[in-house]
């Protein structure tokens, strides 16, 4: 079974971006675990854009903290996927963030007007001993005016968002590249 499947059994929103990596499935999970969406410098613009209005409308005195995979929660990893989740009005300018604890707290959670998103990272072995790894992004909105208020956003952001998915995925084969190569 699908970990997204597990944690988000349906969804109305979704991408999806894969890449072939010359590494084995556990080191791939590994670098992407390690893997720091701030490291890359187009990535770090598209998401200090994102929290431009944030930053010029907040109510406190407190600037927005660059948002990436820390924000996210690790729901699980098996021996081929690793699934992170994240709960929340992504529409906001402050992105409405809920505390989820673990998988099964993600599961549980639901609250009319809060969006649930998993990411996921699917590492599928092929011949040779090369490895095409996956990442889906899918989000489950649970009433018609959740939906209403995500479907412009995520008209608006999803290109950047596929960009930004391109550009982990390029991290992480570097990363997993380098950890499988001798000496």
């Amino acid at each position: 079974m699908a970990l997204a499947a597990k944690y988000l059994t349906a969804y109305q929103f979704t991408e999806c971006h894969d890449i072939l990596i010359n590494s084995a499935p556990a080191t791939i999970l590994d670098a992407v675990e390690r893997m720091e969406t701030g490291d890359d410098i187009f990535t770090r613009g598209l998401i200090w854009l994102r929290q431009l209005p944030d930053r010029l409308f907040a109510q406190t005195a407190k600037p927005a903290a660059a948002f990436g995979l820390k924000d996210f929660t690790r729901l699980e990893r098996t021996e081929r996927q690793l699934a992170y989740g994240l709960v929340g009005r992504f529409w906001r300018l402050d992105f409405g963030l809920e505390a989820i604890a673990d998988g099964p707290a993600f599961q549980a959670f639901a609250q009319p007007g809060v969006a649930k998103l998993v990411m996921s990272f699917d590492a599928q072995p092929l011949p040779g001993g090369a490895t095409r790894l996956v990442t889906r992004t899918q989000i489950f909105c649970p009433d018609d005016a959740t939906r209403r208020r995500l479907r412009p956003y995520w008209i608006a952001i999803r290109p950047a968002s596929g960009f930004i998915r391109r550009r982990m995925l390029a991290g992480v084969k570097k990363l997993a590249e380098q950890q499988t190569m001798p000496g």
